[in-house]
């Protein structure tokens, strides 16, 4: 790849065209995901998809080095400690047309616009999260928009999904009911405790912290609230836990902040402008142009 492409490169994945009646959520589905600040399972891949984008992980992850200039983020505690922080990074999209089309995948798109109630949704930047078997790295107690205060107003989505079984054995994602309504927590160290967002509770939040276990196949994905508490603990196990993590925004969400890009790598982006451009692309939109 030489670049983001506002458009899907590949036949991997379907298109958003024709009747979209069976990637939209029902009015249950939608008032839960308010309630809760999350919602689970959801089908997505096929067996045939998670393979393949088992495999182009794997050649990422082998090049991981060498492709790390044209990545927006390689974990630096990872890089550090690679035995005890999860390996996590950003960019993926950029490096491989497969991660770059799933972003367009109307399983993705269709259902996060709807909840976010826009008739377009604008691409944010894409996670990935590896955690091999028997490694100890967790992923600290965090709500996302905690680390995307640049960009208002606060209208984000988050799309988790699993390409193995995750359950508690190995790690898996868990999510603090109801939290997406606490208000909004310093940004924590990723490479920190687990824990380290706790003392930042009020007492009556800490009663109420009781998270739940999100359980997925693989190719199935869960979406939460851009200020749900979130987190995962070690992998024990003897199998992987391997997520891709796409975020998305509404599609009128401006720079707050322009001492340096966004991104590592992207364009500079002048306070109150729009989050826009071929990084940043409209990946949906209820009408066709024009």
């Amino acid at each position: 790849m030489s670049g983001p492409a506002g458009v899907p490169l590949t036949d991997a994945f379907p298109r958003a065209e024709g009747d979209l009646a069976e990637y939209r959520l029902s009015a249950d589905e939608v008032a839960a995901f308010h309630a809760s600040g999350f919602l689970f399972p959801r089908p997505l891949l096929t067996p045939a998809q998670v393979t393949e984008l088992r495999a182009r992980l794997g050649s990422i992850g082998e090049r991981l080095i060498e492709l790390r200039d044209r990545l927006y983020e390689v974990e630096s505690a990872w890089l550090e400690r690679p035995n005890e922080v999860v390996l996590h990074f950003l960019g993926a999209w950029l490096v491989d047309d497969w991660f770059h089309d799933l972003i367009f995948h109307p399983g993705v798109t269709v259902p996060l616009a709807q909840l976010l109630g826009t008739d377009r949704l604008r691409f944010w930047h894409d996670q990935t999260f590896w955690k091999p078997a028997h490694h100890p790295g967790v992923v600290p107690w965090h709500q996302d928009y905690s680390y995307w205060t640049r960009t208002e107003p606060a209208n984000h989505i988050t799309m988790f999904i699993s390409l193995d079984d995750m359950d508690a054995s190995n790690g898996g994602l868990q999510y603090v009911p109801e939290s997406h309504r606490w208000g909004l927590l310093p940004r924590l160290s990723f490479g920190g405790a687990a824990d380290q967002a706790l003392e930042h509770l009020t007492p009556e939040q800490r009663a109420q912290f009781e998270p739940k276990q999100v359980e997925l196949h693989a190719g199935q994905a869960a979406i939460h609230h851009s200020h749900l508490i979130h987190g995962s603990l070690g992998n024990p196990s003897d199998r992987p836990r391997r997520a891709i993590v796409l975020n998305f925004m509404g599609p009128e969400t401006r720079c707050a902040d322009d001492s340096e890009p966004l991104l590592r790598g992207t364009p500079a982006i002048a306070r109150g402008a729009l989050v826009d451009g071929a990084y940043h692309p409209i990946v949906w939109r209820s009408k066709p142009r024009g």
